[in-house]
C-alpha cells in the first residue's frame, strides 16, 4: 500500500512513540476505531510561508495544530489526505513529501492491578502546499477555526499543548516537533 506512496513522495522517517491517554479520551479513540481505522494523514500545508492550521471545538482559545484525519480501511493515502484537507480547511492541496511514518502506542490503565489497555496507532505525515479554496472548514462539528502560522509561531505551541490534560495533543506536540525538524533539515 506504501510503496506507491514512497515512490511519489519519498521514503519518510520513521519514528516511535508511547503516550498515556485519560479515559474519556482513551474511549472516544477506541470508538473512533470501530470502523477499522488504525491510522490517519497528518498534513502541513504550506500557503506561501505559512502552514495551515486548525482549531478543534474542545480546544482553549487559541491552540492549534496541523489538520489530520483518519484514514478509511481500503482508502488510498493520497485520496484520504486530499479529502481530509478539504473537510478540516476547505482547500484543494497537492502533497508534497512523505515526511515522518509514526507508530504511537496510546495506553490507558485498565484495571486496578494498573495493567495498561493500548491502543497502536500509525500517523502518515507529510507537506503540502495550497492550490485553491476558502480557508473555512467544511467539518464545522470537527473544527472550530483556522488560522496560519509560521513554523516558528507553530513550534511555540508546543507548552500549550503540553499543559492540557489530553495524551493525543501530546502526541500532536511530540508530532509537531518532528514534523519541523524534518522539514527545517530540508529547506
Amino acid at each position: 500500500m506504501f510503496e506507491n506512496i514512497e515512490k511519489k513522495y519519498g521514503t519518510p522517517r520513521e519514528l516511535t512513540m508511547s503516550f498515556p491517554m485519560n479515559p474519556a479520551e482513551f474511549e472516544m479513540l477506541k470508538e473512533s476505531m470501530k470502523d477499522g481505522r488504525n491510522s490517519d494523514a497528518t498534513l502541513f500545508i504550506f500557503k506561501d510561508d505559512k502552514v495551515i492550521v486548525i482549531a478543534k471545538p474542545w480546544y482553549p482559545e487559541d491552540l492549534y495544530r496541523a489538520p489530520s484525519g483518519g484514514i478509511k480501511p481500503g482508502e488510498d493515502v493520497e485520496l484520504s489526505a486530499k479529502r481530509e484537507a478539504y473537510e478540516e480547511t476547505g482547500v484543494e492541496i497537492e502533497l508534497v513529501k512523505y515526511i515522518l511514518r509514526i507508530y504511537v502506542t496510546f495506553t490507558h490503565p485498565s484495571d486496578p492491578a494498573d495493567s495498561q489497555e493500548r491502543v497502536r496507532w500509525t500517523s502518515h505525515v507529510f507537506t503540502a502546499k495550497y492550490l485553491s479554496g476558502d480557508l473555512q472548514p467544511i467539518d464545522t462539528k470537527e473544527i472550530k477555526k483556522l488560522s496560519l502560522m509560521s513554523l516558528e509561531e507553530l513550534s511555540s505551541l508546543k507548552e500549550k499543548l503540553l499543559a492540557q490534560d489530553s495524551g493525543g495533543l501530546h502526541y500532536r506536540a511530540a508530532l509537531t516537533e518532528e514534523a519541523i525538524k524534518k522539514i527545517s533539515s530540508c529547506k
